[in-house]
């Protein structure tokens, strides 16, 4: 009997441990339905929701977006490589695919192609299909970060998908347009350096803006990836955060 129980107690810490570490769940919950999250490499993503794809910084060709079929809706952040592949956005477009991109982005697109194009600035915001996307600045503070991402070029998003707020970074530090988000449900928060922002400043946006989930992604840098387990542990002052790390590399 002893055995017995010592094996269902064991069985419970098993499945406790489990519950907790279950820090993959690639799922948010909107108002119209699971939004399902696939991670492809770095920067680029694909969300699926309400019937839609949506692709954020598609790059790499078309093999790893084959399981998904055509974009919806393309989002792009900035002109870098790893965030931009005009031969990659072709691949995944249809002809009713809207693209949305800041202004630097469009004009790397021939003029042929620029009049599908939604350019959006920082702090503009339009709906599409029932959603609304709203440009967020993207930007580096440190001034010797600085010509990595200037001020005005590069855009973050925040889509509200059935009433979900959803938060993509982009290539930025911990700028003031990013803490004074509200209502995030879930962020996408880049973190390497030199090119953006380290962990601890991350960490500590993301403990003034309090998304309720935050996704580490765009964390390879010039030394390698970033410590995750740091940024857990400084986001963990606030229980209410839920960090959850998805496969980028």
């Amino acid at each position: 009997m002893r055995h017995i129980v010592l094996w269902v107690v064991v069985c419970a810490a098993f499945a406790m441990v489990a519950t907790i570490g279950n820090a993959s769940d690639n799922t948010i919950s909107t108002g119209k339905g699971p939004l399902v999250i696939h991670p492809i490499e770095h920067a680029t993503f694909v969300m699926k929701w309400n019937g839609k794809t949506i692709a954020v910084d598609p790059i790499g060709g078309g093999t790893a977006f084959m399981d998904f079929g055509p974009a919806d809706l393309i989002l792009i952040t900035d002109i870098h490589g790893d965030h931009l592949s005009i031969e990659t956005v072709a691949l995944l477009s249809k002809p009713e695919t809207v693209i949305m991109c800041p202004a630097a982005v469009a004009e790397k697109f021939t003029e042929a192609d620029r009049g599908r194009l939604t350019v959006l600035a920082n702090g503009e915001s339009v709906e599409w299909d029932g959603a609304t996307i709203e440009a967020i600045a993207a930007y580096n503070l440190t001034p010797e970060r600085q010509d990595f991402h200037a001020k005005g070029r590069g855009n973050g998003y925040v889509l509200t998908l059935g009433g979900t707020g959803i938060y993509i970074s982009g290539d930025t530090e911990d700028v003031p347009e990013m803490r004074a988000l509200e209502n995030i449900d879930a962020a996408f928060l880049c973190m390497n350096l030199p090119y953006t922002m380290d962990v601890p400043a991350a960490a500590d946006a993301v403990l003034e803006f309090k998304p309720k989930v935050v996704f580490p992604y765009h964390y390879r840098g010039q030394g390698g990836m970033s410590d995750l387990d740091q940024f857990r542990s400084l986001v963990a002052e606030d229980p209410s955060i839920e960090v959850r790390l998805l496969e980028w590399y």
